[in-house]
């Protein structure tokens, strides 16, 4: 299980180790990952953490364009950064280079109720501290 916290908020979240067993390993190797989420610019209702130039040696496996709310994607980069798209609402996961698809590794478990004020928060009020941790 995974311990979230966005900005005043508390998520859990089961990772999905049968779907997708690479991406799970390699995102295990950032924890605890303490960023930044931050409005989605084309997706739709989501937010996302930036990870940069980083490779973590995942491909696509689970892959998908349209997650559900809480159905965290971790995108290995390519045509746009590396980064975990965090759907809190209505999402085609896309870029400026146009839609993408990346691994759904993880969902919410607890906290499914607070994604319409992580969708506020992050729109009205700018970037906002997240943390990941393994509990």
């Amino acid at each position: 299980m995974l311990r979230i916290v966005g900005g005043p908020l508390l998520f859990a979240a089961r990772l999905e180790e049968a779907a997708a067993p690479q991406t799970v390993a390699a995102f295990r190797k950032l924890l605890p990952l303490r960023s930044k989420i931050i409005q989605a610019r084309w997706s739709g209702e989501a937010a996302w953490i930036p990870l940069g130039d980083r490779d973590l040696g995942v491909g696509f496996e689970n892959h998908t364009s349209h997650p559900a709310p809480g159905q965290l994607l971790f995108y290995p980069g390519g045509f746009s950064e590396t980064e975990i798209l965090f759907p809190y609402g209505g999402t085609v996961f896309a870029s400026k280079m146009g839609q993408l698809a990346g691994n759904h590794f993880a969902s919410l478990t607890g906290g499914l109720d607070l994604l319409p004020e992580l969708g506020r928060l992050v729109l009205w009020e700018g970037a906002q501290d997240i943390s990941f941790e393994e509990s």
